[in-house]
């Protein structure tokens, strides 16, 4: 019995009642993971919340800091340079994003052919109205060239990813950009209406609509 014992000695824990077959495995019950803010709404109402906290992560401070370090009195005036850089810088990402969705083959990007928010056709005739005005139309940014190789490169590598550019980029002129820039072009150009700002409809309604469909897309994919 001591030989038997040495050589083992760690008993059996196996009880003789289930016939020596060793004790049932337990399953650990199932954890569903919590889900992200808005992400019972729809892919957007998500993209919104993680934008929302990126501005509010890398706000800027109360007090405005100029280039060379000494808080701003908050007396910034727009130029006529600055927002032609503007205009030329916007035209090109718009253009690109629509390039994208009218002559790529995949099937994703059809659906977000002539939304009703394409804004580059209004900013070709605002800048050609510059142009007859005697203004110097400048040439797009490296910021801007950079970012619509980028827009390019996601196109093809990334559907998801690029259409959620697709969706901001509309999503925050409507929101915001465009309130700013006609606070701007009020200021500097006075009566002269621009066709920028122009929208051939509701142009919540269209994004609406584009927001539909990406919670759609994203709900097929998932």
């Amino acid at each position: 019995q001591f030989e038997e014992r040495e050589s083992n000695p760690f008993p059996s824990t196996t009880s003789s009642s289930n016939g020596g077959l060793p004790p049932p495995v337990l399953k650990k019950r199932k954890r569903y993971r919590k889900e992200y803010p808005g992400e019972s709404k729809g892919i957007t109402e998500e993209m919104r919340f993680v934008a929302m906290k990126l501005r509010n992560d890398k706000g800027s401070s109360k007090n405005d800091v100029s280039d060379n370090g000494d808080e701003s009195d908050g007396s910034w005036e727009p130029s006529i340079e600055g927002f032609l850089k503007y205009l030329v810088d916007s035209k090109l990402v718009f253009e690109t994003i629509e390039r994208v969705v009218e002559v790529s083959n995949d099937v994703s990007y059809a659906y977000f052919r002539r939304t009703g928010l394409e804004r580059s056709e209004g900013l070709a005739q605002d800048l050609e109205w510059f142009s007859q005005q005697g203004m110097a139309i400048p040439e797009p940014s490296n910021p801007g060239i950079s970012y619509a190789s980028y827009l390019k490169e996601l196109a093809e590598t990334s559907p998801p990813l690029f259409l959620s550019h697709f969706y901001n980029v509309y999503f925050s002129h409507i929101a915001a950009g465009q309130v700013i820039a006609k606070q701007v072009a009020d200021k500097l150009l006075k009566e002269r209406q621009l066709e920028f700002f122009n929208w051939d409809g509701d142009e919540q309604v269209f994004l609406q609509g584009i927001r539909e469909t990406l919670n759609r897309l994203a709900e097929v994919g998932a």
